[in-house]
């Protein structure tokens, strides 16, 4: 530590959420900052960081920094994207990690040999490639930790970590890689703090007038709306499909009934097995199939089925096969209709352009946020329904109020839905730094000189 700084650099950096969580731990146990170097390709994620923060040195793609440019650093920072790992060239049992962003990340720790680091990663990091059902880690994971500590000689702790349980009202679980030099650090202690929705949102704001959101309020009052999806794929209580609003034309009680149990009946094994077909999620169904749960006429039930399919609701079409492919990679599988078999009638699923695919509810929480639905969320406010604004979603993750995203809202959007949670990183932080703090003059006398001179 150099004048009571703590130097350190910004791998893929996106909003810079890891950073802001690491400074504002180190300032308050009274330990200045310094950000030397910075990582990110995205142009509008650049635009953002400039904009919120004082950066020195830009360098872009992780793939094309080398060892000698990269100043002095005591910690390196990252949330790096999980990529799999390739399966060949094993070393020491585990699955190597040339070619993937970690290997980058290992590389630099290697050449500069800092005193600490904190890696961000999805929950699903913790059993990628696992080898037996039973064990808790996966291969990818064990690969990394034993390059961290074994390879490294870093002291490394990790913990899954849910944003919920840290004033955020969002479920949002994110495993966290934490290593130093001299001690292993305790991620444990955090006191779980809860909010609901409605302590983020912002109120009075301008709602969506459009033939969709007027098709959703003539059909539902408000509050019954709240946290309600709205997709084809998929049923439940908390689903509302096309028909129900009346997306592509209004329909009959008897079609709505009609439409609710084929969602269902389409996806049972037994169709598969009388059609001829290996089973899958969602198959087409004859008229006289459908007619074996369906009581009525066969003509009053065909006339449904087709005024449905013109209006949309169904497709006719020959049920699907399933299709392996021996490709250089490995065998591919896909499907495709199999014109032998007989056609029948399927719910219309797949990516349906509804502008809007989850109603939020003001007294409970949000989902995982996510880059492609983020700009599909809708806030109730007053008697309309509205998009989530970049300032509610910048909430959602804990950011500052100052804390900007000058960029288009899809943009925006793209960013906030592969940020981190800024308090869960503030917290991981505030560990490191009570230790970190505790060892300076070992890690001196560990280095012989000063890190950062």
């Amino acid at each position: 530590m150099e004048n009571n700084t703590v130097k350190f650099i910004d791998l893929f950096a996106g909003l810079g959420g890891i950073r802001l969580g690491f400074e504002t731990a180190f300032k308050a146990i009274g330990v200045n900052t310094e950000c030397v170097m910075t990582s990110e390709i995205k142009p509008y994620a650049v635009k953002t960081l400039k904009h919120n923060f004082k950066n020195d040195f830009f360098a872009g793609d992780i793939f094309q920094i080398r060892n000698e440019f990269i100043p002095d650093f005591d910690f390196l920072l990252g949330g790096f994207p999980c990529q799999p790992f390739s399966a060949s060239g094993k070393r020491q049992g585990f699955l190597d990690t040339r070619g993937t962003l970690f290997f980058e990340i290992e590389r630099i720790l290697r050449a500069k040999k800092p005193y600490g680091f904190i890696l961000e990663n999805v929950e699903g990091l913790v059993k990628h490639d696992l080898e037996n059902k039973n064990d808790k880690v996966g291969r990818t994971l064990d690969t990394i930790l034993n390059t961290l500590q074994n390879d490294l000689g870093y002291k490394v702790s990790w913990k899954v970590f849910d944003s919920i349980e840290f004033g955020l009202p969002q479920s949002r679980k994110r495993i966290f890689i934490v290593g130093t030099k001299n001690n292993a650090i305790d991620l444990s202690g955090n006191e779980p703090r809860f909010k609901k929705l409605n302590s983020v949102f912002q109120k009075g704001l301008k709602t969506i007038e459009s033939d969709f959101v007027t098709k959703i309020l003539s059909h539902f009052e408000l509050k019954d709306l709240y946290g309600k999806s709205i997709k084809d794929k998929r049923g439940g209580e908390n689903n509302i499909h096309s028909w129900d609003i009346g997306l592509k034309g209004e329909i009959s009680d008897e079609q709505s009934a009609l439409l609710n149990k084929l969602f269902k009946e389409r996806r049972r094994k037994q169709w598969a097995e009388e059609i001829g077909i290996d089973w899958m999620d969602g198959m087409s169904l004859t008229l006289k199939q459908i007619n074996t749960f369906i009581k009525c006429s066969e003509n009053k039930l065909k006339t449904m089925l087709e005024d449905l399919t013109k209006k949309g609701y169904l497709k006719f079409e020959h049920p699907k096969k399933l299709v392996k492919e021996q490709t250089e990679s490995g065998i591919k599988t896909y499907r495709i209709y199999d014109e032998t078999k007989p056609k029948g009638y399927n719910i219309v699923t797949g990516k349906l352009s509804f502008e809007i695919n989850k109603i939020l509810d003001p007294n409970d929480i949000a989902p995982t946020l996510v880059a492609t639905d983020v700009s599909r969320l809708a806030v109730p406010d007053g008697n309309g329904l509205r998009r989530l604004t970049i300032r509610e979603g910048l909430r959602l993750f804990g950011y500052p109020e100052w804390y900007e995203i000058p960029t288009k809202e899809y943009d925006a959007f793209d960013l906030l839905g592969n940020t981190v949670a800024v308090p869960v990183v503030e917290f991981v932080a505030s560990k490191i730094a009570a230790v970190y703090k505790e060892n300076e003059i070992n890690y001196l006398t560990f280095n012989k000189i000063p890190v950062c001179s």
